[in-house]
């Protein structure tokens, strides 16, 4: 089975060659790939020191990890029996990849396979909350080859502007490239075996900045998903627009900040943003 294994790398230059060094690199059936997109610093400088041992570096100008997944898996039409993903931020637990591969071997009728995380405050909870109620993360995912041949032929692309590609795509694994009615959760996996794990934000400012900039992108993806959500139920996924932010001024009037004191700053200058993308 042969996998094609693509990374995504924005700004990475301090964690990309962990990442890297965590993939089987030696695994002739594995293509590794690392789609540094948007960068400004070292990280396809660092990606291709990792030429000799089979690391492709496909540098994009654009930044934005939806745009970028467009680019490369519709758009470049890579070939392959198994899909998996990884972020630059990220490593992956030894055996994701074979774990993967199991999965897909033993469900062939899966679309999606789920890596669950190894760390952190709460993964625990992430961990129980995936095999309850289904899913992906960005972090560690697997789609399978028949799954992204569908998804080519049936023109659907993920909204460029779209913060995140895991809950989307989850949503299309798991409806079949439909609609919410088409929702089977059969067709999303989780894999117990495969898993990542990811660095604490450091405390230093810039890091504590880095993590600001991050809750400010989660709470845009929190007012996109409610828009892609609604689309969803309606439409399905041959309603998806290229850009969510063209739907912004119809949706912007309905939006207010969450009362939460953890949401309610960053659902602010979200709010602000998309306002001023409209």
């Amino acid at each position: 089975m042969h996998v094609q294994l693509t990374v995504f790398a924005h700004n990475e230059q301090q964690r990309i060659a962990a990442c890297l060094e965590s993939l089987p690199l030696d695994d002739a059936d594995c293509t590794v790939t690392v789609v540094v997109n948007g960068s400004t610093d070292a990280t396809a400088d660092n990606v291709r020191r990792f030429a000799d041992r089979g690391v492709e570096c496909v540098e994009l100008e654009q930044g934005g990890k939806s745009r970028s997944w467009n680019r490369f898996v519709l758009d470049e039409n890579p070939r392959a029996d198994l899909f998996v993903f990884a972020d630059g931020d990220a490593r992956f637990a030894p055996g994701t990849v074979d774990a993967f591969r199991r999965c897909a071997e033993a469900r062939p009728d899966a679309n999606a396979l789920a890596g669950l995380p190894c760390n952190g405050r709460r993964h625990d909870h992430y961990r129980d909350l995936l095999r309850e109620e289904g899913g992906i993360f960005g972090d560690c995912y697997a789609l399978s080859g028949r799954f992204v041949e569908r998804l080519r032929a049936s023109g659907v692309r993920l909204p460029d502007d779209l913060v995140g590609d895991d809950s989307l795509l989850g949503a299309l694994a798991a409806t079949g490239i439909g609609r919410d009615a088409d929702w089977d959760r059969s067709r999303v996996l989780v894999c117990d075996e495969a898993g990542f794990l990811c660095d604490p934000t450091p405390l230093t400012p810039s890091g504590i900045g880095g993590q600001a900039r991050r809750m400010v992108n989660y709470s845009v993806r929190h007012f996109q998903n409610r828009i892609v959500s609604s689309i969803m139920r309606g439409e399905g996924a041959h309603g998806l627009p290229v850009r969510v932010a063209d739907l912004y001024p119809e949706w912007l009037e309905r939006f207010s900040p969450r009362l939460n004191p953890v949401w309610y700053p960053f659902d602010r200058a979200a709010l602000k943003r998309m306002a001023a993308a409209a």
